[in-house]
């Protein structure tokens, strides 16, 4: 879904940085790619680019957990259970909408499961977004790894509007339109 919105925004005229990480897929022609492997990198990147950015869409759906420590060596199979331990990642979207200025647009992305609706209308207004994608992941009509999705898209005051199953880039084109509607 980002590298189509990313598309749909070149196509609107924007300019676009792109912080991804690995996809089989290329970078649309004309977006600056960043490329990033964990979390912390992807928190570094969009941080230090956030001030400068007129529309923020937070398309990754980035771990919400890491191992707390990492082997500095292959750990060898033995005979008991083994147990990691998992600590939060940093809220990319939560951290840099936090200091969002006038005139700054921001986008989210909720990927869910159950109850998605309600969950994105949640995150939301925790997150200090303008607008937050609900998208319904483990559908057969679309979702992660796929050319289809199907999304609704929801505003602070209440606005809601709902995409059926649809190509991601036609989804894209539609997010970018009400982007500019209503900024």
């Amino acid at each position: 879904m980002g590298y189509a919105i990313a598309a749909a925004a070149l196509e609107a005229g924007w300019d676009v940085q792109l912080v991804s990480g690995p996809v089989s897929i290329p970078a649309p022609e004309g977006a600056e790619l960043i490329p990033v492997i964990s979390a912390a990198e992807m928190l570094e990147a969009v941080d230090s680019r956030f001030d400068s950015c007129d529309v923020l869409i937070m398309t990754a759906a980035v771990s919400d957990y890491r191992p707390a420590s990492c082997e500095e060596h292959k750990v060898k199979k033995g005979a008991g259970l083994m147990h990691i331990t998992l600590e939060p990642t940093v809220d990319i979207l939560k951290t840099v909408a936090a200091r969002k200025r006038k005139g700054q647009y921001v986008v989210g992305f909720a990927a869910e499961t159950r109850d998605v609706e309600g969950y994105a209308l949640g995150k939301m207004r925790a997150k200090n977004c303008d607008m937050m994608v609900a998208n319904r992941v483990g559908l057969p009509e679309g979702g992660f790894e796929s050319d289809k999705n199907s999304v609704v898209l929801l505003w602070p005051d209440d606005g809601r509007e709902e995409i059926g199953s649809a190509d991601k880039r036609d989804i894209a084109r539609k997010i970018v339109e009400r982007i500019k509607a209503r900024r």
